[in-house]
């Protein structure tokens, strides 16, 4: 899976032409367009633009793209807030990415999707797609990997971090393969894990990276050292508490608690670890072993 990212990084590092300018302007417009087509003409009317794998193989090849264009929602509200937030997810993508790389990996969803209508078609007998609703799913799953802290309107009106609606979107997308399982839809079982897949093979490096720091960090905070340190402080502050002072003048024994203003320090050429107030910082008899 590593070696698969570098290759995608490398070919859009490497293709810096590649890809179309703001591709989710024309999605939207295209899905806009094939809504008032429906809305005009009747739902029989965009049958033309489904995926069909029986009919690409007798001759509507344009059926391999025009799907992407079929209109997730038919009702008018919805489907605007749904194409503004396409546009926004898919525009900050490309913003952080660049054009290859953001072309390249919703490309590979569209991909990914075509072969899992064509391996239905032939496995199941039904390969029918009507848009890539997954597809869009995965792009959000990106965003938020990218950031996690944004915040979004749930609802349009309760704000929540894009992080915790990734992982409602993750249990989501178990959910729709569960239920697709237990009716016999292996297409629609199948669609999520692609998309899943797809987010997978972007992302692969940046999930194992972050799961080894964590596994790091863990094994530091659990480690001997730590925990002795840990224990340490905890003693040196008990000490402190029982005292009442946490500096004491091994001279004069003037404390930090009676002299709040008196600055201390501790001598570096004294045998051991021994603190003096700024009266006898230079002029005190140094310790010895």
């Amino acid at each position: 899976m590593r070696k698969l990212n570098s290759a995608m990084e490398r070919f859009a590092i490497r293709h810096p032409g590649f890809g179309v300018p703001n591709l989710m302007l024309y999605i939207v417009i295209g899905n806009a367009a094939a809504f008032f087509l429906l809305r005009m003409t009747g739902g029989q009317a965009i049958q033309f633009l489904y995926f069909d794998w029986a009919l690409v193989l007798r001759g509507q090849i344009w059926r391999l793209l025009t799907f992407i264009f079929v209109p997730q929602s038919l009702d008018p509200f919805s489907l605007i807030l749904s194409l503004y937030f396409t546009w926004f997810i898919g525009s900050m993508l490309e913003r952080e990415w660049g054009t290859p790389k953001f072309n390249l990996y919703y490309l590979s969803g569209v991909v990914l999707t075509i072969v899992t209508g064509i391996v239905s078609h032939y496995a199941f007998h039904y390969g029918i797609l009507t848009g890539t609703y997954y597809v869009g799913m995965s792009m959000f799953l990106a965003f938020a990997a990218l950031y996690p802290d944004a915040r979004l309107m749930l609802f349009y009106v309760i704000p929540i971090k894009a992080k915790w609606l990734a992982l409602a979107d993750i249990a989501l997308f178990a959910v729709d393969v569960i239920a697709a399982l237990l009716r016999g839809s292996w297409l629609s079982a199948l669609l999520p894990v692609v998309a899943l897949l797809n987010f997978l093979v972007f992302f692969w490096c940046e999930i194992v990276d972050q799961i080894d720091r964590q596994r790091g960090y863990s094994r530091h905070r659990n480690s001997h050292q730590t925990i002795q340190f840990k224990s340490a402080v905890r003693k040196q502050r008990k000490k402190e508490a029982q005292q009442g002072y946490r500096h004491k003048c091994a001279v004069c024994g003037r404390t930090d608690t009676d002299y709040p203003d008196l600055e201390f320090r501790y001598c570096s050429r004294c045998a051991g670890y021994h603190c003096f107030c700024q009266d006898h910082i230079f002029s005190h008899e140094h310790f010895k072993e």
